[in-house]
C-alpha cells in the first residue's frame, strides 16, 4: 500500500489531521493508520460521561463512518506501526508495508505504568481508549472499593465518577497536593475539600510501595506504611509518548518527539502533533513541553494541513483544557508555568470562582471554576500577556473584557 499521506493515530489529532487536509483542499491519497479496533473517538468522555454511562460509544465517534468514506480516507483499524523507514518513506505495520509521501506522527501516548512490586498484577487498569475503561466497568461491583494511583484529572475525574455510582474511593497522590502538576495550591485545596465531601478519601504525600494479592482484592502499601485494601485499581500516573519508532529511526527526541515551529520532526516529509509532540512553546516561556490537551492536537492539525497544502504558518496558539468533577466544571486558559503571582477572584465558597496566574505582572494563565465568562474573556489577557492592576482582577464587578488590549 502507498499514500501520499499517512496520519499515525486515530485520536483527536489524527481525525483533526484528515479532516483538515481535506478541508483545505488537498486531494491525494489519504490514510489514518490506528491500533485501536474503532474510527477516530473523543478521549475526554472516556473518565467521565463514558465510564458513568450516560453517554454511548457511538455519541463519542469524532466523525459518522460515511464521513471517511465520503472524504476518500482509509482508516485502517487493528494496525499497528512497528518500525518507521524515512530514507525509504515505509512504515512497517502489523498489515504489511505503508509507504508514505508525507507521515504525520499523532500516536499520542501509552499509560504510564507502575513500577512497585505487585506492578505486574492482573487488574490493574488505566483510562486512555474504550477497551481500559469497559475493562474496568466489568471488574466493578456494587460497592466496590476503588483505589486510584494519582490525583490528576484523570484520576480525580474518575473517583468523581465512581463516588456517583456508589463505590468506596480512595485516591493517593505522591506530591503533596492532588492537581499539583497542573495548578495553583488554592485549586488544589478546593478541589481536595470538595472530593472529601463527596466521601473520596484523599492521602497526599505518599507513594504507593507495593501491590500484593489478597484473595480477589489487592492490599496497596504506601510509602508511609499506611495499607489500603481495594478490590479495583485504577493507575494514572501520566502517559509516556508513543513515539519509539520515530525515535529508532533517528528522529530528535526523548520525552516526545522534537518538532519545529511548523511541527516537523528531524526526519524528512515527518512530521508530528499533540500529546507526543515536544515543541518550543510562546506560552510557557519558550521552554520545550508536551501538551496534551484536545486543543493542541486540533490546533497543530491545522499548522501541518497548512504545510502541506502551501499556506504555512508557526504554530502559535493559546492552550486550553477543561475538567468535568461533580458539578463542577473547570475551564483553563494558559499555562501557569512559573507564575510568581495568583490572585482569587471571587469566592470559592459560592462554587464559581477565578484564580488568575500572574508572571512579571502579566496575566499568563486563568482556572475558572463554573465562571465561563472569566474564561471567556480571559484569553486576550493571557494572548496578549496584559497587565491588570491585581484590584481589578479580584474585583468581579469589573468585567475582566475591560482591559482587553485595543
Amino acid at each position: 500500500m502507498q499514500f501520499d499521506v499517512v496520519i499515525v493515530g486515530g485520536g483527536h489529532g489524527g481525525a483533526a489531521q484528515a479532516a483538515q487536509l481535506r478541508q483545505r483542499g488537498f486531494t491525494g491519497s489519504l490514510a489514518i493508520i490506528t491500533a485501536e479496533p474503532e474510527l477516530p473517538y473523543e478521549r475526554p468522555p472516556l473518565s467521565k460521561e463514558y465510564l458513568a454511562g450516560e453517554k454511548s460509544f457511538e455519541r463519542m465517534l469524532l466523525r459518522p463512518p460515511a464521513f471517511w468514506a465520503e472524504r476518500n480516507v482509509e482508516v485502517l483499524t487493528g494496525t499497528r506501526v512497528t518500525a518507521v523507514d524515512a530514507a525509504a518513506h515505509t512504515l512497517a505495520t502489523t498489515a504489511g508495508d505503508i509507504g508514505y509521501g508525507q507521515l504525520v506522527w499523532a500516536a499520542g501516548g501509552d499509560p504510564r505504568k507502575l513500577s512497585c512490586p505487585g506492578h505486574d498484577l492482573p487488574g490493574l487498569h488505566a483510562i486512555r481508549t474504550r477497551a481500559d475503561v469497559d475493562a474496568l466497568k466489568a471488574d466493578l461491583r456494587p460497592e466496590s472499593r476503588v483505589l486510584v494511583v494519582g490525583g490528576g484529572y484523570i484520576g480525580l475525574e474518575s473517583a468523581a465518577v465512581l463516588r456517583k455510582l456508589g463505590h468506596s474511593v480512595t485516591v493517593i497522590e505522591a506530591m503533596d497536593r492532588v492537581l499539583a502538576r497542573v495548578a495553583g495550591p488554592e485549586l488544589s485545596a478546593f478541589y481536595e475539600a470538595e472530593h472529601r465531601a463527596h466521601g473520596v478519601e484523599i492521602v497526599t504525600g505518599a507513594g504507593l510501595a507495593s501491590l500484593a494479592a489478597v484473595g480477589d482484592a489487592k492490599l496497596a502499601t504506601l510509602t508511609d506504611g499506611r495499607q489500603i485494601v481495594a478490590d479495583v485499581v485504577i493507575v494514572g500516573i501520566g502517559i509516556v509518548p508513543a513515539v519509539e519508532p520515530l525515535l529508532a529511526a533517528g528522529a530528535t527526541g526523548g520525552n516526545g518527539v522534537w518538532v519545529d515551529d511548523h511541527c516537523r520532526t528531524s526526519l524528512p516529509d515527518v512530521f508530528a502533533i499533540g500529546d507526543c509532540a515536544l515543541h518550543a512553546n510562546a506560552f510557557a516561556g519558550g521552554a520545550e513541553i508536551r501538551l496534551e490537551s484536545v486543543q493542541n492536537a486540533a490546533d497543530m492539525a491545522i499548522t501541518v494541513a497548512r504545510v502541506i497544502t502551501g499556506d504555512p504558518a508557526p504554530y502559535h496558539a493559546v492552550p486550553w483544557f477543561w475538567s468535568n468533577q461533580y458539578d463542577l466544571r473547570l475551564q483553563t486558559m494558559g499555562l501557569s508555568i512559573g507564575h510568581d503571582q495568583t490572585v482569587l477572584r471571587g469566592d470559592p465558597a459560592t462554587r464559581s470562582f477565578s484564580l488568575i496566574y500572574l508572571k512579571a505582572g502579566k496575566v499568563i494563565a486563568l482556572d475558572c471554576v463554573n465562571a465561563a465568562r472569566d474564561y471567556v474573556q480571559g484569553k486576550a489577557l493571557v494572548e496578549q500577556g496584559v497587565v491588570v492592576p491585581v484590584e481589578a482582577l479580584a474585583d468581579t464587578a469589573t468585567l475582566l473584557k475591560t482591559w482587553h488590549p485595543a
